[in-house]
């Protein structure tokens, strides 16, 4: 069976390319394209490899030739209604966890055209867009920018558009690929900008018709109980899968309300876990002190609420911050080194978690730019099976965790929690596996050889080491 790439509920966009039409072109093709669609389905003699034009977008189709039933998914063409095809399989939204860079970190609202076009340039330069950095996500309030009712926002961006201001020169429209707006589900955001809420379906149209692909939709100034969350972000994304776009719906009501319970359910493509993340090694477990150590135990245990479509949120990556976060770097801790950062980054891609970038790329060292653009440890986080870690031994200071692959191989953490070297030991038998493996260490890019019944090694102080067992 062929796979279909389309849109709303049924499918994602695949970006091919970047071509300068104009929404009427872009309509036209669409109807064309759908045309030859039902045409050929009707004949059954199968359509080749096509793309339909979405402004800059491509999506692909292609047709089950042994199919008779037309398929399902969606062709969308800056405002051409949606055909239903039905019969093929479907490539869900977020197959695998989301990548890309946001601003709240290191600027809060003061986003800048220059920030943006300058970050979209580094995320291609740099080569980290190739690696899977898509997603470019400012913290620039959607309801306002949709609306025009925020004068700090339309003097930040005094460029005009018929995107929205993050979005507002065709550079980085097309370098980003997948562009990202905040919103809230209250009547106002965390900082007091107009949220969504009582709008919901004229800011989701005003957030489609402009190119956005994901919304981080936030939970201040809200009830506290669970059934309201669980209606309120129901109504936005069930808004948003009316408008016929694919826009990946973030979740962020930090926790409290289990949202990996019912999340998905909600329509949700990820939901965060966590209150915000500090940029420290450990704190404590609440709304002023989250720590990179905190936040992994948190996640233990909540692997089985994971998959394809659906991703738990440990928050953004403080790689690279280096104590000059904003809003994360809390007085009185200090700042994480490269090998706790190292930690972070392995654990993110272990447990499937988004990784959205904060620090200024702009600033980037390199010792920043090797654990943010290591392809090693980013395939495992891309990894199509879609698994999220579970911890499979802690013994004091020593954890061990695995992360099954496709193909039957493995991912293996192994974490140092001590102030010193330690020495750890991962057993076959802990993973369900016997005799000879193959060992690959993914920091170091080097082979271990082919070991059997056990790898021993040691880590450093709060180290992480990353293997691949195949």
């Amino acid at each position: 069976m062929e796979k279909v790439v389309g849109s709303g509920a049924l499918g994602v966009a695949k970006a091919e390319g970047f071509y300068d039409y104009t929404p009427e072109q872009a309509k036209r093709w669409g109807e064309i394209f759908l045309k030859l669609v039902m045409k050929f389905a009707r004949s059954r003699k199968g359509i080749p490899k096509m793309s339909v034009i979405e402004g800059r977008r491509t999506m692909e189709f292609t047709y089950n030739q042994a199919s008779r039933r037309e398929f399902i998914g969606s062709a969308l063409a800056a405002g051409a209604s949606a055909a239903r095809l039905r019969g093929a399989s479907v490539i869900p939204l977020a197959p695998t966890p989301q990548m890309g860079w946001m601003s709240w970190n290191q600027f809060g609202q003061d986003v800048s055209e220059e920030l943006v076009r300058e970050t979209a340039d580094i995320l291609v330069n740099s080569g980290m867009k190739t690696l899977g950095y898509r997603y470019l996500d400012s913290t620039i309030t959607g309801r306002a920018a949709a609306t025009a009712r925020s004068i700090p926002i339309r003097n930040a961006f005094p460029r005009e558009s018929r995107l929205l201001p993050i979005m507002c020169t065709p550079s980085v429209y097309g370098w980003a690929s997948m562009l990202g707006i905040y919103s809230d589900a209250a009547g106002n955001t965390c900082e007091g900008q107009p949220g969504s809420f009582g709008n919901e379906e004229r800011d989701a149209k005003t957030f489609a018709s402009r190119g956005i692909d994901y919304l981080k939709y936030d939970y201040c100034h809200v009830p506290e109980d669970q059934e309201t969350a669980i209606r309120r972000y129901s109504t936005m994304s069930a808004a948003l899968r009316n408008t016929g776009r694919p826009i990946v719906f973030s979740i962020c009501e930090w926790g409290p309300r289990q949202p990996w319970l019912w999340g998905g359910k909600a329509g949700g493509q990820l939901w965060r876990t966590t209150w915000d993340i500090r940029d420290i090694w450990k704190g404590s477990f609440d709304d002023t002190a989250c720590g990179i150590l905190d936040i992994i135990d948190h996640q233990a245990g909540l692997n089985r609420y994971a998959g394809p479509g659906g991703w738990n949120d440990p928050d953004m990556l403080v790689v690279g911050l280096y104590g000059n976060g904003r809003y994360t770097s809390p007085k009185g801790y200090p700042a994480p080194n490269d090998i706790e950062y190292r930690r972070k980054m392995s654990m993110w891609c272990m447990m499937a978690s988004p990784l959205m970038v904060t620090c200024d790329l702009r600033k980037m060292n390199a010792a920043t730019r090797e654990i943010l653009t290591n392809p090693e440890i980013l395939s495992v986080h891309q990894d199509p099976l879609g698994k999220q870690a579970a911890r499979v031994l802690q013994d004091g200071d020593r954890e061990v965790w695995k992360k099954p692959r496709k193909g039957g191989a493995l991912a293996i953490a192994l974490l140092n929690r001590n102030d010193g070297p330690k020495t750890i030991r991962a057993r076959w038998n802990d993973f369900g596996i016997t005799g000879k493996r193959r060992v690959r260490d993914l920091w170091q890019r080097t082979e271990l050889g082919v070991l059997t019944d056990f790898v021993e090694l040691e880590v450093s102080r709060h180290g992480t080491v990353a293997l691949h067992v195949a």
